[in-house]
């Protein structure tokens, strides 16, 4: 079982192949940021790594960074939980103005994951 470390939040027991996201929300209780849903449209779910960064990157979060000029960060929405990993949750619902996260993403990767 992967463990999550969310710095100054604590580490968590996750499901193995949980989306990043759902861990966040779910297991560390973060009020991560998800506006699009989790399909990679909107960047609101990014997260900063601070060790076990995935090696690999969904076409999908290529792209929206790319097209927005982000670097260092990575798309919480667009990764399993798969193995241990220590994030920074940089983009959180308090302070952010939103009156809600946003649609709870679904269990599998949208749109389907192609590396």
């Amino acid at each position: 079982m992967p463990k999550l470390t969310v710095e100054g939040v604590g580490t968590f027991d996750v499901e193995s192949g949980k989306r990043l996201v759902l861990a966040l929300e779910q297991d560390a209780k973060i009020d991560q940021l998800h506006a699009c849903g989790g399909r990679a449209r909107c960047t609101t779910c990014r997260v900063e790594f601070i060790d076990g960064e995935p090696s690999t990157m969904t076409v999908a979060e290529k792209t929206v960074l790319a097209a927005r000029g982000l670097s260092g960060v990575r798309l919480s929405c667009q990764m399993l939980c798969d193995h241990d990993m220590t994030v920074r949750a940089i983009s959180r619902l308090e302070g952010s103005g939103r009156a809600d996260a946003g649609p709870v993403p679904q269990n599998a990767i949208e749109p389907p994951a192609e590396y």
